[in-house]
Parts: structure tokens; C-alpha cells; sequence
């Protein structure tokens, strides 16, 4: 049987030793990877690269009323539609643009 030389536990002192060095290796590594990625990267642009507002002003929010578009039907039902049979949009703009409103009762 083979006995340790040294004192109880040193064994297991010496393994979280070794495992914190490896640890620690694996952090500088992966911070050298990231210094030597961040400069092959391009810069930030500058102020004058930054995008500008267009000359008519900043673009408005639009709001309309859509309605579904309806899906047409097979001819058979055990036909498929596919997909240039059908629109590519679920939805479309409606005739009626005014909002509907609740009649209020008073």
C-alpha cells in the first residue's frame, strides 16, 4: 500500500491549487482572445457618419384600417393549395378608413 508523503488533505490542497491555476489560465486566455478580436474589428463611426434626419423631417406614424384577406378554397377537398396560390399578406388595407366607435347611451 502506498502512503502519502506529507501531512492529511495536502493532496486535495494541491488539486484546488493546480484546478485554480487552470482557472485562472483559462480567464487571461479568453481576455487576450477578446483584446486581439476587438481590434480587427472596425471603429465606431464618427459624428459624421451618423445617420441623419431626412430634409422633410422625421417620419410620421401612419395609422389605417385593415380587413383579412380571404383565403381561397380548393376545388377538391382533398386538393392542396400551395403557396403562390395564396396572397402573401394575411391582410389588406380596407375601403372604410374611419374608426368604428361604440354608440354611447346616455
Amino acid at each position: 500500500m502506498l502512503r502519502e508523503a506529507g501531512p492529511p488533505g495536502c493532496g486535495r490542497t494541491v488539486g484546488a491549487f493546480v484546478g485554480g491555476l487552470i482557472v485562472a489560465g483559462a480567464l487571461v486566455w479568453a481576455v487576450r482572445l477578446g483584446i486581439r478580436t476587438r481590434r480587427r474589428e472596425s471603429l465606431p463611426p464618427t459624428p459624421a457618419e451618423q445617420p441623419r434626419l431626412p430634409e422633410t423631417g422625421p417620419v410620421r406614424e401612419t395609422s389605417e384600417i385593415r380587413e383579412p384577406s380571404e383565403v381561397p378554397r380548393a376545388a377538391d377537398k382533398s386538393e392542396r393549395l400551395t403557396p403562390r396560390q395564396v396572397q402573401a399578406s394575411g391582410s389588406r388595407r380596407s375601403d372604410r378608413q374611419e374608426r368604428p366607435r361604440w354608440e354611447s347611451e346616455r
